[in-house]
């Protein structure tokens, strides 16, 4: 079991926390569960309802959809991660390809935080519009306004 210190320093190194000032880092260190999965293990599965963010602590995660692997999620990176914001069903499934340590956050939690915690709400909505400007940017879509 990690120390909240402990999962504090493993947050400040996820993408979606990067924004996230380091001393509210500790509210959300607070509310998260630590996972145990072995290979072939699921995480969740396609079209189950988005309920949590997961973060690899270590190992790694492949996330597949209809079969077909879409991606793998190693140490420090998060998947699931717009079950925090949208209540629709999972697009893809979560499998352990090896012995793998996990933190889940669930979002009923989340969202209680964030509604005390105004800048972690600022820093992760800080992240996923950047996130969002990179996609944007890369698939080569004109965002300037119109006249």
């Amino acid at each position: 079991m990690l120390t909240v210190i402990e999962k504090v320093i493993f947050l400040q190194n996820v993408d979606v926390f990067e924004s996230v000032p380091t001393e509210h880092l500790a509210y959300l260190a607070a509310i998260t569960e630590e996972l145990e999965v072995r290979p072939g293990d699921f995480i969740y599965k396609e079209h189950e309802p988005s309920n949590a963010l997961y973060l690899v602590l270590d190992g790694s995660v492949r996330l597949e959809r209809d079969g077909r692997e879409i991606t793998t999620a190693g140490p420090r990176e998060a998947f699931g991660t717009w079950a925090l914001f949208d209540e629709e069903p999972r697009v893809a499934s979560a499998i352990a390809v090896e012995n793998s340590h996990l933190l889940r956050i669930d979002r009923d939690d989340f969202v209680d935080l964030l509604a005390d915690h105004v800048q972690i709400t600022q820093g992760v909505l800080k992240t996923i519009a950047g996130r969002l400007r990179g996609l944007v940017e890369r698939v080569g879509v004109d965002t300037s306004p119109r006249s």
